[in-house]
């Protein structure tokens, strides 16, 4: 089945499509497709024919989150937890990967009139090289696709998101690229997986469990969660609907919330960035020293923000070349430990 869905919507869809638009619509929608075995057992099938169903019903939803005007969608098709389930079943599942991301690669089309960015998160040297492969050519093919993002939380997990951010961060500083004082909530922000890309308005968990499990826990703090208790592959668009519906009933309270934490964010960085130029500065000059006080705060401020820059340059870099890398083969696979 495709990947971009193409169908035509009844005239009672249409309808709500339109009142539901009236309102304020989100731009960023995660999805945790929760409840593809649940669905197989209950159906008398194989698992992996209940994860092939939750793909289908993917493409269903794409389609209808391009109809109500989101741009954005974030999946959680696989968490490096998967791989701590029967080896058949993994296997299985990464198979299913390798036949969508093929399928996917043929739908270039669709995707150039759609506009769409895939991007994936996750530590995807986990996979096998093949579809490490698969996965850079349709990261690579979409990268510059600017009407709708895709975002595909693969072998991830959001502690080993956090962790790789860290570490990242932590190995400029020890080259000197980075100085402590330069490692903020912001920097943070831009070394994630997700960098690229806005935080949800609203995470969808569907099986009616309630929890995160481990899904964007950074960028979710001031989201919407709205847990349905329909199996994945039954959510039809009218529970997408009743969901966009509780997003627009919190809206104004989302917006104030969001909106303090952003002003709080920017006012206590700007205040440790201060105090940490002031710091520089109490501990380089001299007793003779003449320079204006506040024009060198500028300039050391100016210095962090510029390391600050080149740091979130190169990891772009460095992760483009990666992708650049795995697509010619040159990779190998993280094995998980058992």
């Amino acid at each position: 089945m495709s990947w971009i869905h193409e169908s035509k919507r009844s005239w009672l869809e249409k309808f709500c499509i339109n009142v539901l638009k009236s309102g304020p619509i989100p731009k960023h929608v995660a999805f945790i497709m929760d409840g593809n075995r649940r669905f197989a057992v209950q159906k008398g099938m194989e698992k992996l024919q209940g994860h092939a169903f939750g793909f289908n019903k993917l493409s269903e939803t794409l389609e209808w989150c391009l109809d109500l005007g989101i741009t954005e969608v974030t999946v959680y098709t696989f968490s490096i937890e998967n791989f701590k389930r029967p080896r058949e079943e993994v296997n299985c599942l990464m198979n299913l990967a390798r036949e969508k991301f093929k399928e996917l690669l043929q739908e270039k089309e669709k995707l150039k009139k759609y506009g769409v960015c895939i991007r994936i998160f996750g530590n995807i040297s986990m996979l096998p090289v093949d579809l490490q492969m698969l996965v850079a050519d349709a990261v690579l093919y979409t990268y510059n696709n600017t009407k709708t993002y895709l975002n595909v939380c693969l072998a991830y997990t959001s502690r080993e998101e956090i962790a790789n951010a860290v570490k990242d961060i932590a190995l400029e500083v020890i080259e000197g690229n980075l100085k402590e004082c330069d490692i903020s909530e912001k920097i943070m922000d831009q070394s994630l997986y997700s960098r690229k890309s806005s935080t949800p308005d609203i995470v969808i968990r569907t099986s009616g469990e309630v929890r995160l499990s481990d899904f964007l826990l950074w960028q979710s703090s001031y989201s919407v969660l709205a847990f349905l208790k329909v199996l994945w592959p039954d959510f039809k668009i009218w529970h997408l609907f009743l969901a966009v519906l509780f997003y627009q009933h919190n809206y104004e309270k989302l917006k104030e919330i969001n909106n303090k934490h952003s002003i709080k964010i920017l006012h206590e960085e700007e205040q440790l960035d201060i105090a940490a130029a002031v710091q520089q500065y109490e501990n380089t000059k001299s007793a003779t020293d003449n320079t204006n006080f506040q024009s060198e705060i500028l300039r050391l401020r100016n210095e962090m923000d510029e390391r600050r820059r080149n740091f979130v340059d190169k990891l772009d870099q460095d992760r483009y070349e990666k992708l650049l890398q795995i697509k010619d083969g040159n990779t190998t696979q993280i094995q998980f430990p058992v």
